[in-house]
């Protein structure tokens, strides 16, 4: 059977632009996850790594009209946007290579054998080791920072992983585009190309994280395709890591104290992360506890302003468009549910924001409103209007896991001296993998302290997909007891000829093989450590 076409189709149009590729069928899958199989041991030395990924960042700055010209054809993102995701792209490129050659990531720890311990401890020397062939599955309202040249990529390369990227169907000439130049920077640097191989096609997704050869796999996109993946690699004879975001809320929370001190500047705020992106960011608000009263009010009449003076936009495609009129039509529908600004439809293609206001009671108590504190994909919020600091819990208390969730406080309060600031961040940890204060959630700064989760449904580990330590999904530990050190990689030596960042004997070292002193410690007797460069 011959295999099924895939289409560029520019959203804004509907109309397919040209045929980029053919479906992988599951002989295809094979294929390209053995290819990059037998491409591992080329990306066992950190310097190889850390150039392909060095790179593979100027090569995607080389080429930015065209990795942004043909990726807002696909998605109607726009070029601002999409320049900006660009830079995003490789500056995550470059910071992964970064953490690969400063080498903290491998984790060593040495602790050599000691006969006075009860029981005696052996010779152990533990550090992180690749864990194999990444699948990664790529977003579709992140064409560069969340696909084939994203983070889930680029975090698995500097883990010595190499890669097979399922593309979205959404940009597949983006992905063919951005693919093409991450294998020519493996071929500039000496290194197979099939570091990283694409595939396309909804079988080809399945059939790739059941290879028995593919050890892990990163995912963005839907709670449906997303769980169904999950199931699906949980249920392999030998069970692999499936590091999924699947989908959030991200909450808000505005007391009263704030509302009266800056109703309108929240309520602008609120418009404009919710209708950011034509309100297609995993990040978007798409829940707010706002209090009943006057100041309530004018944070609704500021934000209804704000939404209804804004601009309609294109969604990724038609099959998106559809979802969102159709379930902000049935949240709309809902008893007791009013459309200040009502969602809908403009023209043929684009889509107009809006949001939702209902009483907090009607979710406090659980009925069919249900629907409310589930995310609805596009530019659409729900407001919901509390009474008292016991009914805001209780809508809380009913909410699922979140990547974020945000709290707007008075001054006083987040001054901290009444404990209410800190008693509300406490009551939000629980719901998300990030908490704000005074801010908005879209926007995810690529920071060393970064955490790109939450509990489920937001994802299904406790992982980040952003930041420096997304590079640890893609590693396992091994320890080695009473080894030779002539078996051993360098990384283990005693004299760490590599000058890495370790822990020895239950304390960091300083530079190569120098220990820092105990804390208990007069520094002139416990360790040399005369010029010690910081590690």
């Amino acid at each position: 059977m011959t295999a099924a076409p895939v289409w560029s189709v520019d959203p804004r149009t509907g109309k397919r632009r040209e045929e980029v590729a053919r479906e992988a069928a599951s002989e295809d899958v094979d294929r390209a996850v053995r290819a990059a199989h037998d491409a591992r041991a080329a990306l066992a030395e950190r310097p190889a790594r850390a150039a392909l990924l060095r790179t593979a960042a100027r090569l995607l700055d080389e080429a930015q009209d065209e990795v942004v010209g043909t990726a807002d054809a696909e998605t109607a993102l726009g070029a601002p946007r999409l320049t900006g995701e660009l830079a995003r792209t490789t500056a995550q490129l470059r910071a992964f290579a970064d953490i690969v050659e400063e080498g903290g990531f491998l984790d060593v720890r040495i602790d050599h054998a000691d006969d006075t311990r009860t029981p005696p401890w052996p010779d152990l020397r533990r550090w992180k080791v690749p864990i194999g062939v990444v699948a990664v599955y790529s977003a579709s309202n992140f064409p560069l920072a969340f696909s084939v040249p994203g983070g889930d990529t680029a975090s698995a390369l500097a883990a010595g992983c190499p890669v097979v990227v399922k593309a979205h169907p959404d940009h597949p000439a983006t992905s063919e585009l951005c693919a093409s130049l991450l294998r020519r920077a493996a071929a500039e640097e000496g290194l197979p190309e099939d570091v990283l191989v694409l595939v396309h096609g909804f079988d080809a997704g399945v059939a790739l994280v059941r290879h028995p050869l593919v050890a892990a796999a990163g995912f963005t996109g839907s709670v449906r395709g997303g769980r169904a993946l999950y199931d699906a690699a949980a249920a392999r004879e030998v069970p692999i890591p499936f590091h999924g975001e699947l989908g959030s809320l991200n909450p808000v929370l505005v007391t009263e104290a704030a509302a009266a001190e800056r109703g309108e500047e929240i309520g602008a705020g609120l418009a404009a992360s919710m209708t950011l992106g034509v309100g297609q960011f995993c990040t978007k608000p798409g829940f707010a506890l706002v209090p009943e009263g006057a100041a309530g009010d004018g944070l609704v009449k500021a934000l209804t302003e704000a939404v209804a003076g804004g601009r309609g936009g294109v969604m990724l495609d038609h099959r998106m468009r559809d979802a969102f009129l159709a379930g902000a039509a049935e949240r709309a529908g809902l008893p007791g549910v009013q459309a200040p600004v009502v969602p809908g439809p403009d023209g043929d293609h684009g889509v107009t924001a809006g949001f939702l206001t209902v009483p907090a009671g009607r979710l406090a108590a659980g009925d069919e409103h249900d629907a409310l504190l589930e995310e609805c994909f596009g530019p659409v919020t729900v407001v919901a209007r509390y009474a008292g600091d016991d009914e805001a819990v209780a809508v809380l208390g009913r909410l699922p896991g979140n990547l974020t969730a945000t709290v707007h406080l008075g001054a006083e309060e987040a001054a901290g001296a009444d404990g209410r600031g800190a008693a509300l961040l406490e009551l939000l940890t629980p719901l998300a993998g990030r908490v704000l204060v005074d801010g908005w959630p879209t926007g995810v700064a690529v920071a060393p302290a970064q955490h790109h989760g939450g509990p489920y449904p937001a994802t299904t580990s406790t992982s980040t997909s952003v930041g420096g330590t997304a590079i640890e999904r893609w590693l396992r530990p091994v320890t080695y007891q009473s080894a030779p050190q002539a078996l051993l990689p360098p990384e283990l030596h005693d004299d760490n000829p590599l000058g890495l960042p370790r822990r020895v004997d239950g304390r960091p070292e300083t530079g190569a093989g120098r220990p820092a002193p105990r804390a208990d410690a007069d520094p002139g007797t416990d360790a040399d450590t005369d010029g010690a460069a910081g590690a």
